[in-house]
């Protein structure tokens, strides 16, 4: 994620637990869908509670699509989408395009001539550096920095910001509808006339932002490597930030090549929601959007996640980390029965009057919190089980409590008292997403991307719908010891123990 200023990755984990619930039973979403002939998806919303238009454009490219050597490469190339374009951030275009190519080439040729210098040989380093200085200076001489961003701004954007996840990079901005224009010219611009201009300073801000927010932060790396052993094979487990390695040896040449093949109408979701005028805006975007030429067709990502042999286990021994447990599990990949009887699931176990607060909050007194979640995700799925420890915490105790409360799952129906509570929170916590067209038109875009724009209908509904039976054949079904991924965090093992600061959760 960035906000120019200051950037920020969205991990797996959290990029994919989303509001399952986005809307009641009794009420659904109205959207129009049209697929351009280049095969840009448009998802136009009307509410006209407020003069404003939430807009956002998706495009179906972050982790998952990365392999090793190139990680991270979605999310920089995030960040180099705020540099301008071949019209916008650059002074007089007629006059200067061709002094910024040349000016990007001969940067390019000089850190490709650096990087080949060996370490020994410092003065070449010196004189190579020296010349990459002044070229920078030079280049920058023909700049309008953040003129894309502040365009925006100065139209009265709010909410301005983008995104990465493991699925899908997003730019987003809520507009005055008199200002929605803007978006379309910007945004369709953006998607064919990029140029990425500061590409190595702007490497060197993602290479800052990986050490402060995984190797300098106490559950940083332990993240990242959970994600690796419960993903053995999935692209899952690449971190959307990158690693460090790969992003050191990215090269602005490996951004535009998945600029070119990724950014393309065919791979993207345009969605407006707000004060509209449906097909208004529909000829505005055909205008501004309909003559982009389609890009190639992207295979789905054809590596499955082999059936855990057996419990797969990570102890991190920190102690400037609050202990905790996470447990994960395997589920299926979006669109499967069995997510529906999940998502109850989260909601007995979660929550003060859920199943694990209760057992190990309130009465074991063995943990700070707990709560379970549904992930969902196309491809493939997975619920979790997190509890936060005391600071000389006694893990076996508290594993052999979270397994308790699932194996009792499995065995036993929930109460129809139970079911009740948690449809209510469905319909409860969906009502409250009717009136934000922010969070709305985010989840509009997700559910298209995961299979079609009207699941944010159909989901809910078919919670609604599920059993005391359902939930307890899930439970049965996927809560087994040899097909969980445990992870710890504990004091080390010298006798101190961990800092307490009063914070839950990741």
């Amino acid at each position: 994620m960035i906000n120019i200023r200051k950037g920020r990755c969205v991990s797996v984990l959290a990029a994919a637990i989303l509001v399952f619930g986005a809307v009641a039973a009794s009420a659904s979403i109205e959207a129009k869908f049209t697929e351009l002939d280049n095969g840009l998806k448009v998802i136009l919303h009307r509410n006209p509670q407020a003069p404003i238009v939430s807009s956002r454009i998706f495009y179906v490219t972050g982790s998952v699509h990365e392999r090793p050597g190139n990680s991270g490469i979605a999310h920089l190339l995030e960040h180099m989408l705020f540099k301008g374009t071949k019209k916008v951030g650059i002074k007089d275009p007629d006059k200067n395009l061709k002094k910024d190519a040349e000016f990007i080439r001969l940067i390019d040729e000089v850190m490709a001539k650096l990087n080949r210098t060996p370490a020994s040989d410092s003065a070449a380093r010196v004189e190579l550096q020296a010349r990459y200085d002044s070229l920078l200076i030079g280049h920058r001489e023909l700049f309008i920095k953040y003129e894309l961003w502040e365009a925006y701004e100065k139209a009265g954007g709010t909410g301005l910001n983008a995104f990465t996840s493991d699925l899908m990079t997003a730019y987003i901005v809520t507009l005055p509808k008199n200002r929605l224009e803007l978006f379309l010219w910007l945004e369709s611009d953006r998607m064919q006339n990029a140029i990425l201009r500061e590409f190595y300073p702007e490497r060197d801000v993602v290479l800052e932002e990986r050490r402060m927010r995984v190797e300098d932060r106490p559950t940083g790396r332990y993240w990242e490597s959970l994600m690796g052993v419960f993903y053995e094979a999935h692209p899952y487990r690449f971190p959307t930030i990158g690693y460090k390695s790969d992003l050191s040896n990215l090269t602005r040449r490996h951004a535009e090549e998945h600029y070119r093949k990724y950014y393309k109408p065919n791979n993207c979701i345009l969605v407006l929601a707000g004060d509209i005028d449906i097909d208004e805006t529909l000829e505005k975007v055909k205008r501004y959007f309909g003559g982009i030429p389609r890009g190639e067709e992207f295979p789905p990502v054809v590596t499955e996640e082999p059936e855990q042999p057996g419990q797969k286990r990570l102890v991190v021994r920190k102690n400037d980390a609050e202990p905790r447990l996470d447990m994960l599990f395997h589920t299926p990949g979006f669109p499967h029965d069995d997510l529906y009887a999940l998502d109850i699931l989260e909601g007995v176990l979660s929550g003060k009057s859920g199943r694990l607060h209760q057992k190990l909050v309130q009465q074991g007194k063995i943990a700070l919190s707990a709560q379970g979640g549904n992930g969902v995700n196309i491809y493939t799925s997975y619920f979790y089980v997190n509890a936060m420890l005391e600071g000389n915490p006694k893990p076996e105790s508290v594993e052999k409590a979270i397994w308790e409360v699932l194996d009792d799952l499995a065995a036993n129906p929930i109460s129809e008292r139970e079911l009740v509570r948690v449809k209510n929170q469905v319909k409860a916590r969906s009502l409250r997403s009717l009136r934000n067209m922010e969070q709305l038109a985010t989840e509009l875009a997700y559910w298209e991307m995961r299979g079609g724009w009207n699941y944010i209908n159909e989901f809910p509904e078919r919670v609604q719908r599920v059993t005391q039976e359902e939930v307890m054949a899930v439970a049965r079904k996927y809560f087994h010891r040899n097909h969980s991924t445990v992870g710890l965090i504990l004091p080390e093992e010298d006798g101190t123990t961990a800092v307490r600061s009063g914070k839950k959760g990741k």
